[in-house]
């Protein structure tokens, strides 16, 4: 256990020194892009300062109003944005900032000395700059001289082309610029905004628009209209108090940019998310370099102990299942609470610490474990085998006692069978039938404990502990008479006999272990409750029944199987009378059984005439009750006079 510890340790350490490397030099910046993606998309949604930023959108929409309406070709007439620039200022903006590049004059310079008056004489408002290797591209000096704040519009992609995070300034020539959104909060007249260059990582708050959007199309009409005095397309008071950002979403123009949300996210919203988080104060922020290595460090480690200490396929599998997930579900948490937690370095750390775990599993310990497995693999069953590689000490004689769900099982007249196909054919037949009901008795958890010719008999609960045994078992009896049905016709055909299997279970405390002799024994059980699941499955034939439980096992299983008691019968070799019941397909009738049970009742009672007259009606379809009605005529004609309703069995 020590010497275990140790490794796994060594091997957590090793695995997580490589992450660290990794996440340092780099390497795992496209793999952290994306973790940071899906959580992006996952837990995007508004803030509190959503509902104080509204955008105006030159979408195609307003582009085509303009060409078929106004005639107006691209670029528009300046004037145009001064009719935008009044909409504003009549509806009450706190501040409106144009992510447009005015760089060059227009073609009459009287439009950019328009331009310059009407944002002179509206809301306070932002212009756009911008920076690119070093070089300033400043607005024209209409724009630049009238504008309360000049913005930076550069845009500020990780290497991928994707906009995940914004610098709050660009320094130039001695003068610092805000970007275009913190610039719409300080010509509002707003507080201190973030200094420095460090890139802000923006809180995404959903898909494009998610910020009340309207288009220019409805703003330049409103604004005609108001000026003749009519009624306007949209009211201006929508944005009242409100910080408006005017930009391009139209495809052909060309301001459409990659983010976590779209590939294609109006270039303007990405300043308005910025101006969202600042006003709410919920900006992203990444975690601590020592709490980010710390936690690499941890989860490798505490991966090469789980992976070193995991023995069987299921710890493993269970191991990668909690381990590998954790990264990502912590990176969610804490994004809730606003931090970047790396996820893909500590990702690598547990996998890389459980796979070479195992590794060192396979190397050290999977010589012992094959050499078991070869050596017992012919006598034991492989679900012992594995309880024998995990605990090598259980390889010695004893036994538990143990709640078992017993099942015994024969083939109707099989030695007839025999005497009628040669030697391969019985064995092909009795492969195929054996086969079949193997695979359902495993596939319910069960175990078989032998073969005995054509019987076969298993049990549930042992070695591996399964509360609602009872259950898997009479679920297994169910579908192994369903699928013997299936097989029916085919097995009649190609072997000229139909095949049917009687079954019996019960339920019952038995001695489960290593029987036999110091130099040779088997895992089986011993005890009562076994011989009367054997006697069941022998009495079926004595009610024209496939399939019989006792009542012990019968009353563990709920409502989850449907049921009809068939008799109280007195086994050979058992004092005490038992009940024992059919258990029924999901489709079998319920107004049959209803009538089934109360003539049961009547016979009980010994309402011998009454009966006979409800079993005769189902004799046509239902053998148990044919066999009833028969008993019911005799006892009628003869009475008994200790009349107790316990059928006794002569033979097993």
């Amino acid at each position: 256990m020590h010497r275990k510890l140790i490794q796994g340790a060594l091997i957590g350490l090793a695995a997580a020194l490589l992450a660290v490397a990794l996440h340092l030099s780099g390497g795992l910046e496209r793999m952290e892009a994306v973790t940071w993606d899906w959580r992006v998309n996952a837990m995007a949604k508004r803030g509190a300062a959503t509902d104080q930023i509204a955008l105006i959108l030159l979408d195609q929409s307003s582009l085509d109003w303009g060409a078929e309406t106004m005639g107006l070709a691209w670029p528009w007439p300046r004037e145009v944005y001064g009719a935008i620039l009044g909409f504003c200022k009549a509806g009450g903006a706190r501040a409106v900032a144009f992510d447009v590049l005015f760089s060059e004059p227009a073609e009459y310079a009287d439009q950019d000395q328009a331009l310059g008056t009407a944002i002179a004489d509206g809301v306070p408002f932002v212009g756009a700059i911008f920076f690119e290797n070093g070089d300033a591209s400043p607005p024209i000096p209409e724009v630049a001289t009238n504008a309360t704040v000049l913005g930076s519009v550069i845009g500020d992609a990780d290497p991928d082309g994707v906009i995940r995070r914004i610098r709050p300034a660009h320094t130039h020539d001695g003068i610092t610029y805000p970007t275009l959104g913190l610039a719409t909060h300080a010509a509002a007249g707003g507080g201190a905004l973030p200094a420095g260059d460090t890139p802000l990582i923006l809180r995404w708050r959903g898909d494009a628009q998610t910020h009340r959007a309207y288009s220019a199309q409805a703003v330049v009409q409103s604004f005609v209209r108001l000026q003749s005095g009519e009624t306007p397309v949209l009211d201006p008071a929508v944005l009242k108090d409100k910080y408006v950002l005017f930009g391009f979403t139209a495809p052909g123009l060309m301001d459409l940019r990659s983010t976590p949300i779209s590939p294609v996210y109006p270039g303007v919203e990405v300043h308005a998310t910025l101006l969202d988080n600042f006003l709410a104060g919920d900006l992203m922020r990444t975690t601590p370099r020592a709490a980010a290595l710390l936690w690499m460090l941890l989860l490798g480690m505490v991966a090469g102990l789980a992976g070193r200490h995991s023995a069987k396929v299921w710890q493993i599998i269970l191991g990668f299942a909690i381990i590998l997930p954790l990264p990502l579900l912590l990176g969610f948490a804490l994004y809730h609470a606003g931090w970047w937690l790396p996820v893909a370095a500590p990702a690598i750390a547990g996998a890389l610490g459980l796979i070479g775990s195992v590794i060192m599993n396979y190397a050290m310990e999977g010589r012992q474990k094959r050499f078991i497995k070869g050596a017992f693999k012919q006598y034991l069953s492989p679900i012992v085998i594995d309880r024998l590689v995990s605990n090598p000490n259980s390889l010695k004689l004893g036994g538990e006692l143990r709640d078992l769900s017993i099942f015994f099982s024969d083939v109707q007249g099989f030695t007839g069978i025999s005497e009628h196909l040669g030697p391969e054919a019985l064995t092909s037949l009795l492969n195929t039938y054996l086969t079949a009901m193997t695979d359902i008795i495993l596939e319910e958890g069960g175990t078989v404990d032998k073969y005995e010719g054509d019987a076969i008999i298993a049990f549930w609960n042992a070695p591996v502990d399964l509360p609602d045994h009872p259950v898997r078992a009479v679920r297994a009896a169910l579908r192994c008479q369903a699928a013997l049905d299936e097989m029916r016709p085919r097995l009649e055909e190609e072997y000229g006999k139909a095949l049917h299997a009687r079954i019996g279970i019960n339920s019952g405390p038995v001695v489960v272990g290593n029987m036999g002799s110091e130099q040779r024994f088997d895992y089986t059980f011993l005890g009562d409750a076994g011989n009367l699941a054997s006697r069941l499955e022998g009495i079926n034939k004595q009610f024209g029944t496939f399939t019989l439980i006792s009542e012990h096992t019968a009353t563990q299983l709920g409502d989850s199987i449907p049921l009809r008691e068939i008799s109280c019968v007195r086994v050979v070799g058992r004092r005490e009378p038992v009940r024992v019941f059919e258990p029924l397909p999901a489709e079998a009738d319920p107004a049959a059984s209803a009538a089934f049970t109360a003539a049961l009742t009547a016979y009980y009672d010994g309402q011998f005439d009454s009966a006979a007259s409800g079993f005769s009606a189902l004799a046509p379809t239902d053998p148990t009750a044919a066999i009833y009605a028969a008993r019911c005529k005799q006892l009628g004609e003869n009475p008994p006079a200790d009349w107790d309703g316990v059928w006794s069995m002569t033979e097993k």
